[in-house]
């Protein structure tokens, strides 16, 4: 599913209050760190990343990371925030893809 302009625009509204859930630090992207952003996203499948300042990945490459590990969809990208969505598998957890999907 490739999201459109008035998706994106949607999801980044819809991630405006949100606080990140995820730091990068100076260890980098792993493959926990992977394992954890995985399970986020099919439990709330819109969620914020930061990079801390100690660390040596930049954000355009870890968005890149994560739409070919996760296949998820990065939205944004404002300085060190990212903000990333995956419509989840359960149905249950389908609060925000479903509303995206009717844009």
């Amino acid at each position: 599913m490739e999201l459109r302009g008035k998706q994106k625009r949607f999801l980044r509204s819809e991630a405006h209050h949100l606080d990140p859930l995820v730091q990068i630090g100076k260890n980098g992207v792993s493959e926990t760190l992977l394992d954890q952003v995985d399970e986020l996203l099919e439990r709330r499948e819109l969620i914020k990343v930061s990079l801390l300042q100690n660390t040596d990945e930049e954000a355009k490459v870890v968005a890149e990371i994560f739409e070919t590990t996760l296949h998820c969809h990065v939205v944004q990208i404002i300085g060190r925030i990212l903000v990333v969505f995956r419509p989840s598998s359960k149905e249950k957890y389908q609060k925000i893809s479903t509303r995206v999907e009717s844009i």
